[in-house]
């Protein structure tokens, strides 16, 4: 049986997403090779709450579905060809070895399952009458595979396709522009404007006078600072609040945020889901974390939701961002008493803090907890969306009803899933999906390119960002 293309794939590509196998099938124009170690890891992987272990225990009833055509034993290599007949047919060739080649000695095991994977595609690259690609996406294993004369890539080209939309855009207007301006038709103004282009800096003609303005509904909306900076946490710059109106504006029910590490867009989320809870629009904030952490081959802290010890760590930046809005709150109403009042001793912050949470129902999920539940009336921040692939967004934005707003939070420079790229995460996705409009949502995005949080951050973000 001949085939277009051969592919290896790496435990990741299906852990990521299961239905990968039949995406790259295509209907069975293309074989796939998946070595026994890949099968071993994703067995490993069937217990627990995380988007993975659904993922591996997705890809094991695809295996259910499976017939075996024939087992063929070449050299010290076992090979077992199966087909799973789904809405299109899939063709995977299991590989197995007696005794590997390499040596173990004093080697952490996933560079062992990698190189055995590798093994397996150099093998695979001699016995089939096209040369094989290897599918990973783990930088480190696809550079192994280079130097084993490999060809390789990240997942079906990675959808590598760089954007730099301009979410927030600069024009100069005229003097005599300003009259009835507000609530004009953005195309009157920039006949190029795009569905992305949500916020506007109208530089007047021969003035310092600069107004800004978000699009609703292809009409400019000029900005209330007073109103905006009317809460806990002030914006500082024009990015916040572009960001803060958003988070305020009835229209939008779905914002995307990325942002550079300081740039206050915890802080920022937290206090306009604050002022929106005290103004009755919502009835509570729950903050939505993934558990995936800087760890080897996204290795998980298990089922436990809410405070509770093992995921309190996970809530740091909830927590850091409360401490700070008490402590915020308290120097702007001791500025207004003549007297002298003390600072805020830690314990009394964590009681204020305690107090907070249950005075305007802060709750936190875990995406493990997620699934079959219905989230109503309801301010919801998603952090870290950087780490997510595309199913756990999909999952987690699928238990939000059309009473609840939506802030989602990430920066593509602080990746720590081993199981998502810069390309295939779920904020890349929402970012570029704003380049189209649509008619089920309003969504709002933009960047925070600038560091407030101190030197020392922006000094970090400046020479390690080169």
């Amino acid at each position: 049986m001949k085939f277009d293309k051969y592919y290896v794939l790496d435990t990741n590509i299906l852990l990521e997403d299961a239905s990968n196998i039949f995406k790259l099938s295509q209907d069975s124009k293309n074989l796939i090779i998946l070595p026994e170690t890949v099968l071993d890891e994703i067995d490993t992987k069937k217990s627990g709450f995380d988007e993975i272990n659904f993922q591996a225990r997705e890809f094991a009833r695809i295996l259910e579905n499976s017939k075996i055509k024939e087992s063929i034993k070449k050299d010290t290599y076992k090979i077992i060809r199966l087909e799973i007949q789904n809405k299109q047919a899939t063709i995977i060739d299991i590989i197995s070895k007696e005794e590997y080649s390499l040596n173990s000695k004093n080697v952490s095991l996933n560079i062992i399952n990698d190189r055995k994977i590798l093994e397996i595609a150099t093998f695979s690259n001699s016995y089939y009458e096209k040369e094989v690609e290897f599918l990973s996406l783990d930088i480190m294993a696809r550079t192994r595979a280079i130097s084993l004369d490999i060809k390789t890539d990240a997942l079906l080209g990675s959808n590598k396709d760089e954007f730099n939309y301009e979410f927030i855009k600069d024009i100069e207007i005229d003097f005599q522009d300003l009259e009835d301006f507000d609530n004009q038709e953005i195309y009157k103004f920039d006949k190029d404007y795009k569905p992305y282009n949500y916020s506007y800096c109208f530089k007047v003609i021969d003035s310092d006078q600069v107004i800004l303005a978000n699009i609703e509904n292809k009409r400019i909306r000029v900005l209330d600072e007073g109103e905006i900076r009317n809460q806990i946490i002030t914006p500082l710059n024009k990015e916040q609040l572009f960001f803060s109106n958003a988070i305020a504006s009835h229209l939008y029910n779905v914002l995307i945020i990325e942002a550079k590490a300081g740039s206050g867009k915890t802080l920022l989320a937290l206090s306009g889901a604050l002022k929106l809870i005290r103004q009755k629009q919502y009835q509570k904030i729950i903050y939505i974390r993934n558990s995936v952490e800087s760890l080897d081959k996204g290795e998980d802290v298990g089922y436990l939701p809410g405070f509770e010890e093992k995921f309190r760590i996970y809530n740091h930046p909830l927590m850091d961002s409360l401490e700070y809005i008490i402590r915020t709150e308290y120097k702007k109403k001791s500025k207004k008493n003549l007297e002298n009042i003390p600072e805020l001793d830690d314990g009394e912050v964590t009681s204020r803090v305690e107090q907070m949470i249950q005075n305007y129902s802060i709750e936190t999920m875990w995406v493990g907890e997620m699934r079959g539940r219905t989230i109503s009336n309801a301010f919801i921040i998603i952090d870290e969306a950087q780490n997510m692939s595309n199913k756990t967004m999909q999952m987690v934005l699928s238990r939000i009803d059309n009473t609840s707003k939506v802030v989602i939070l990430g920066s593509n420079k602080q990746i720590d899933n081993f199981y998502v790229n810069k390309y295939t995460n779920s904020l890349t996705t929402l970012l570029k999906s704003t380049k189209n409009e649509n008619t089920l949502v309003n969504t709002f995005a933009i960047k925070l390119q600038k560091v407030l949080r101190g030197p020392i951050t922006e000094w970090a973000e400046m020479i390690f960002s080169k």
